[in-house]
C-alpha cells in the first residue's frame, strides 16, 4: 500500500483550486469595499475539544492570497485540543485575511472532524485492534482524508482498487469464492489477497488457501468470535459493516485485528473553529 504523503506542492495545489472555486470570477466582491491598509492581528481557536488536522492547508490558504500575512502555529496537527484552544495567531492585512479565512476553515474543520472522529474509535477499541478506514471517501479528497485518519490513530486501508486484491460478494455473485480465491493467488504478483465473507460456511469453503487477510462482513458478534477463532492461525481478520460508536467495543472484544469504519471519513462531523478580530 503506498504511504500517504502530503508533500508542499500537493497541499499548495490543493488550497489554489479552491481559491479559485471561492474567487472566480470577480474575487471577494465584499472584502473589496475594505479600502485601507490596516494591518491586524487575528486568532485562530477552537469552538470544541478536537483532533487538530491541516494546519499547512491553513497556511497556504493565507500565504497564497498574502505573502506577508503571518501565520504561527501554536498546536500541531495530530494533537488533542479543548474547546477555546489557542491553535494559531494571524497577523497581516485585515481585507487579505478576510478573503483566505472559510478555505482555511473549511480545511481545517474538515480534516479535524476525521481525525477527532478515527480518535473516538481508536480510545474505544485498545491497543490490541486497529481502526482503518475505507474508499468511503469524497472523490479527489482521498489522500487528505486518509492523512486524517492516520493523524487520529488510526491505520489506512487500499488506496485505490490497484493495491490489492479484495475479493466482496458482489464479486462471488459473477462466480465462485474458492474459485475466485485461487486465481487471485495464481495472479497475486506480490499484492495482498482479503477475502470477505458474510457466513461460517464460506469461510470453511476458502480456510487453508494461502492469502493474507478475511474481512467479516456484517456478522452478529457470536460468529465474528467463532470466525476468529477458525480463521486467526492462518490470516489477519477484519470486522465491517454498519460499525458505530455504541457497537465498536463489542466487536473489537471478538479478538478481531482491525475493524474498519466507513463512517469516519464519509459522515464526519466538521469541527468548528473561529477566527478571532
Amino acid at each position: 500500500m503506498p504511504q500517504i504523503k502530503l508533500s508542499k506542492n500537493f497541499i499548495k495545489n490543493t488550497v489554489k483550486l479552491a481559491l479559485n472555486e471561492d474567487l472566480y470570477p470577480l474575487g471577494d466582491i465584499t472584502s473589496n469595499l475594505i479600502k485601507n491598509n490596516k494591518i491586524i492581528k487575528a486568532k485562530l481557536i477552537s469552538n470544541q475539544e478536537a483532533v487538530i488536522g491541516g494546519l499547512l492547508f491553513v497556511k497556504h490558504a493565507f500565504s497564497l492570497i498574502d505573502k506577508k500575512i503571518k501565520f504561527s502555529i501554536k498546536k500541531k496537527d495530530g494533537c488533542y485540543v479543548k474547546k477555546n484552544s489557542l491553535i494559531a495567531t494571524i497577523q497581516g492585512n485585515a481585507q487579505n485575511i478576510l478573503i483566505a479565512e472559510r478555505v482555511a476553515l473549511n480545511f481545517l474543520s474538515h480534516i479535524s472532524g476525521i481525525s477527532t472522529k478515527t480518535n473516538r474509535f481508536v480510545k474505544l477499541v485498545g491497543k490490541k485492534c486497529k481502526i482503518c478506514c475505507t474508499r468511503k471517501t469524497i472523490p479527489n479528497l482521498r489522500v487528505i482524508q486518509k492523512y486524517a485518519v492516520k493523524l487520529g490513530g488510526g491505520i489506512n486501508h487500499r488506496f485505490n482498487l490497484s493495491d490489492e486484491f479484495l475479493i466482496k460478494d458482489n464479486h462471488v455473485t459473477s462466480s465462485n469464492i474458492k474459485k475466485l480465491v485461487s486465481l487471485a493467488i495464481k495472479n497475486k504478483k506480490g499484492k495482498k489477497i482479503t477475502v470477505e465473507v458474510d457466513n461460517i460456511s464460506q469461510l470453511k469453503e476458502i480456510i487453508g488457501l494461502k492469502f493474507n487477510c478475511v474481512l467479516f462482513d456484517n456478522m452478529n458478534n457470536r460468529d465474528l468470535k467463532l470466525g476468529v477463532k477458525l480463521a486467526k492461525k492462518y490470516y489477519e481478520t477484519e470486522a465491517s459493516g454498519n460499525i458505530n460508536l455504541k457497537t465498536i467495543k463489542g466487536v473489537a472484544a471478538t479478538g478481531v485485528d482491525r475493524i474498519s469504519v466507513g463512517s469516519i471519513t464519509h459522515s464526519a462531523p466538521a469541527i468548528d473553529f473561529k477566527i478571532e478580530f
